[in-house]
């Protein structure tokens, strides 16, 4: 090695304290040091690269510029360059095993501009999905990846992966001090490789390995890593799909929806989980087959513990990898789409798990949670709760529901534990929670985050709707910002699922004595529009499935659950049943198995499947059933006070519709010659009875119609047959 001049020395080289931080990993700024710098009127190249003994720097074309000088055996180079201006180099790294080539990261510009930085300051940023994490990149003629995560206390960040022996020396990232955000564009990265964050805190700790939070896809549990990945690559056929939905108020549409946990509505015959094009193949026609108009996924967000059923997610913007990778979910959604399927997908903004590769404690901080445990914590769960009054933070959330129904064109997104969000003393006791700034329980940092999600979901987003899972009676779930509520397109009806159920576990001869727990719901009917659910959370914790809830023996159990469905069905308000109740089944849900699928052999269960396939059809064809689902011009009582028969009647109506009316009876009592009331004279058409021999009931019925006629007082009424433990729907013929 040649002798240089001291003076020219210490322009192109290193101070000794630079090259002692850059390897120990404590150097804040690389990017002040390394690549290519100005000295005087000429530039120098500095680099890191370990294990390279010489080092020959070169244009990205591959010209020689100059030989490096080793500071540091470890790997430390720097000498002056031949080129004019600033500019992207690679070197030419030699060792005794060969030789190999290095782009240089620290030769390239930043990539987030003045105008990111602002809208991120505002918290008013709606393509941080495109910005953040990791994104293939051509930049000033290199390919790579640019990597980009939010840790404003941290002392240094670096990107750490295959690419660079998971060495946090090697690729320490660009703060950007307005917004907190580390960058880098690391040339050479492909998609398909595993990465994590390597924090120093504020403290000067290192912190445990962090996935990205903005990452796009992850490694396959149990290992945890982000994996970079391209953009995704659809081919979309679903723009009747979408234009139908853009345009249409989803009030007045029929919508039933199948409620599927990916992991376990199939699975192979080894007992692996099915891919998503697998699940395309089966799930999609069985859906069409089946009539439901949506299929709702408990969360596919990725997740490291599955009996969590992906509730404890840690990847919020990558499909998991359980099912394959990401574009597998788009092709299922355009497969979904292209036969007028739409998707929901169930959504977790309330809290997240605290397992170390997560969001706690991300910078060294409490970044994304509250640092107090009286907001923070979440005492159900012993999970972390989101700071919804940090900008940051709502920015995150809000772009990864914007971020599922932009890039995989989903239908919806269905809110988890919204009440738990709502309440500052949720699940705790007093003196474990802090009131609001007005002395209440309402935190009034999530509304605004609800009312902002809803706000931007609706206005950029049209044909995407938000279910609320919301237990309480918080007011206007489900009405307008504008008029103080919450946004939400729909909530669930928990209160219509818990009473009903209740009702239905009872032995007939006590119904009577509980006859309100069926008409109770009325009253509140049409105060939001409702979603009623009997969903995933009926059927786990012992609770038993729906059909072991039933009062009675299986014959009983088996006519009431068929009694139920035709009842909620005929009930205002849209539909979701969680898979496996379709056909009864007997066992309590597990996630780690399938569905019992033999039981299709048996006609009851058969004859169970058969109905609810009836059902949704009826419901999707008779625009009385679902046309004013959400409005109380579409309901009137005929029947709500025969107690001690346990029967029930209304009417279903629309303008310029034929009415329904829906008729249950909930004893084992079979009645020739009920009178039921009925609006108009002339016949009226059985199109629904659950006690049908096809469904596996007894074959009672009326004949295919009944006749509605005029007393000589005016009334108007018919006499029905009604089959025990049976619901029917007649429809006006004349």
């Amino acid at each position: 090695m040649t002798r240089k001049d001291p003076l020219e020395q210490l322009s192109t080289g290193l101070a000794k304290a630079d090259i002692e931080a850059i390897l120990g990993g404590r150097h804040a700024d690389p990017f002040s040091v390394l690549g290519v710098q100005q000295s005087g009127e000429t530039f120098v190249a500095r680099c890191f690269i370990p294990h390279a003994e010489t080092v020959i720097a070169e244009t990205i074309a591959g010209k020689a510029i100059g030989a490096l000088d080793c500071l540091d055996p470890a790997g430390v180079f720097a000498g002056p360059i031949s080129v004019r201006k600033q500019q992207p180099i690679r070197y030419r790294a030699r060792n005794a095993g060969g030789e190999w080539i290095v782009v240089d990261p620290y030769s390239f510009g930043p990539v987030l501009g003045p105008m990111d930085d602002y809208y991120i300051r505002q918290g008013s940023h709606l393509r941080l999905f495109d910005r953040m994490g990791a994104h293939p990149l051509p930049l000033e003629g290199v390919e790579g990846f640019h990597f980009a995560v939010w840790a404003p206390n941290a002392q240094r960040v670096s990107v750490v992966g295959d690419f660079n022996e998971w060495d946090g020396r090697r690729h320490v990232m660009r703060l950007r001090r307005d917004t907190g955000i580390w960058e880098i564009f690391l040339p050479g990265v492909t998609a398909g490789q595993a990465y994590k964050y390597e924090i120093v805190g504020k403290n000067g700790d290192l912190l445990p390995l962090k996935a990205d939070p903005y990452a796009r896809r992850s490694e396959l549990r149990p290992r945890t890593a982000s994996m970079t990945t391209g953009e995704i690559a659809q081919v979309w056929e679903d723009e009747a799909h979408r234009a139908f939905w853009s345009t249409a108020d989803p009030r007045r549409q029929p919508i039933s929806i199948y409620e599927v946990h990916a992991g376990s509505w199939q699975r192979r015959d080894n007992g692996e989980m099915l891919s998503w094009d697998e699940l395309a193949e089966r799930l999609i026609p069985y859906c069409i087959d089946m009539g439901f108009t949506h299929i709702e996924f408990l969360p596919i967000s990725e997740f490291p513990y599955d009996p969590s059923w992906g509730y404890q997610t840690t990847g919020l913007y990558a499909p998991t990898a359980r099912f394959g990778e990401p574009e597998g979910f788009a092709r299922f959604v355009n497969g979904a789409h292209k036969v007028g399927i739409g998707v929901i997908l169930d959504w977790v903004p309330a809290h997240f798990p605290t397992d170390e590769h997560g969001l706690r404690w991300f910078d060294g901080t409490a970044l994304y949670e509250h640092a107090d445990p009286r907001k923070g914590f979440h005492p159900d769960w012993n999970t972390a709760i989101y700071n919804f009054g940090r900008l940051e933070v709502l920015a995150f959330l809000i772009n990864n529901a914007l971020y599922w129904a932009e890039k995989f064109h989903i239908d919806g997104l269905r809110v988890d534990a919204v009440a738990s969000m709502l309440y500052l003393d949720y699940s705790r006791k007093h003196g474990e929670w802090v009131p609001n700034e007005y002395g209440g329980n309402e935190n009034l940092e999530a509304v605004r985050f609800l009312q902002e999600l809803n706000s931007r979901l609706y206005g950029t987003r049209p044909g995407v709707m938000t279910i609320a899972e919301e237990s309480t009676s918080w007011p206007k779930v489900s009405h307008p910002v504008h008029e103080g509520g919450l946004g939400f397109g729909f909530k669930w009806n928990m209160g219509f699922m818990h009473d009903t159920l209740q009702y239905l576990t009872r032995e007939p001869v006590h119904r009577k004595f509980h006859h309100n727990d069926m008409t109770f719901g009325l009253l509140y009917a049409f105060s939001e529009n409702f979603v009623l659910p009997l969903s995933h959370d009926e059927v786990v914790h012992g609770k038993g499935s729906l059909i072991a809830k039933m009062a009675g023996d299986d014959w009983q159990k088996f006519a009431t659950l068929r009694a139920y469905y035709a009842f909620m069905w005929g009930y205002p308000g849209k539909k979701l049943l969680f898979m496996g109740q379709e056909f009864a089944q007997w066992r309590e849900w597990s996630e780690d198995r399938a569905l019992d699928w033999n039981l299709l052999e048996y006609p009851l269960h058969e004859g169970m499947r058969r109905l609810v396939r009836d059902l949704n059809g009826t419901y999707r064809r008779k625009v009385a059933l679902h046309g004013r689902d959400c409005e109380g011009e579409g309901f009137e009582w005929l029947l709500a006070d025969d107690r001690d028969q346990s029967v029930f009647a209304w009417l279903r109506k629309a303008p310029g519709e034929k009415l329904i009316a829906v008729v249950a009876n909930f004893t084992p009592g079979y009645h020739e010659h009920y009178r039921i009331p009925l609006p108009v004279e002339g016949r009226w058409k059985e199109i629904l009875n659950t006690d049908a021999e096809i469904y596996g009931g007894s074959g009672k019925g009326n004949g295919g119609a009944v006749q509605a006629t005029r007393d000589d007082r005016g009334t108007i009424s018919a006499s029905v047959t009604l089959p025990p433990l049976a619901t029917l729907m007649l429809e006006q013929d004349t």
